[in-house]
């Protein structure tokens, strides 16, 4: 049975437990990233069955360029597959997928594979999928005020609203419930800024096992929530 998620609108989830998912089966850690990016298609359905409108997922780090080239390389590679093979299937679902994070590191082919998928997925509404690549949130507050220098913003005008508008993920809602698969409980310079209301979730399941089911329990414990943001149970009511 599915869950009656009150007013959920976007879910972020930072996808953890790849390589000791491998590990556990025996298996080398690429086995596990490509297990773990096959399960993004899953709970993409059942996101959309649930009518949440924006699915964010930590894809990869700025700090994850410091892993192994072995495993850096494989990564890009199922970047490169996932980009070229499931445009197809995003557009029938209506899944518009955007790329979040700082683009210039990553290889020529993957930029226009990535301006590509985006192209051919924009005028999608039934979920958008925001996918953080080469992602880090202090690097992206950072920027997001160079830009706003470099742009002649006075001081005066400087507002939380107007800092929203110049990150990456600007133009999308704040995430309502954050889900971390794996075991740790921490943010690992994820949406930062864009989590200060949400709801938290962390599981000990590995994100290849982390099956619609699991998620279906994430949100249910995320509708017994009482969300307050600062204020009382008797303003909340």
């Amino acid at each position: 049975m599915k869950p009656d998620v009150k007013s959920l609108t976007h879910v972020a989830i930072i996808m953890d437990g790849n390589g000791r998912w491998a590990k556990s089966q025996g298996k080398p850690r690429l086995f596990g990233h490509r297990r773990g990016a096959e399960n993004i298609k899953s709970i993409v359905e059942e996101s959309i069955a649930q009518k949440i409108s924006y699915l964010t997922i930590y894809a990869f780090s700025t700090e994850n360029w410091h892993r192994p080239q072995e495993e850096v390389s494989g990564l890009m590679n199922l970047l490169r597959f996932y980009l070229k093979n499931e445009i197809k299937t995003f557009k029938k679902q209506g899944v518009r997928l955007r790329m979040v994070g700082e683009r210039s590191r990553l290889d020529k082919d993957i930029q226009e594979l990535i301006a590509h998928a985006e192209k051919e997925t924009q005028d999608n509404s039934v979920l958008t999928l925001q996918v953080a690549l080469n992602y880090g949130s202090r690097g992206e507050i950072t920027e997001a005020l160079r830009k706003m220098v470099s742009s002649g913003i006075e001081v005066s005008q400087i507002t939380e609203e107007k800092i929203g508008e110049f990150l990456y993920t600007a133009g999308a809602p704040d995430p309502d419930l954050l889900i971390r698969t794996g075991g740790e409980q921490r943010l690992s310079n994820f949406l930062l800024w864009q989590s200060a209301y949400a709801e938290f979730y962390f599981t000990e399941t590995f994100w290849p096992a982390f099956s619609k089911q699991e998620f279906q329990k994430a949100l249910s414990v995320y509708d017994g929530r009482e969300r307050r943001h600062g204020k009382t149970s008797d303003q909340v009511q």
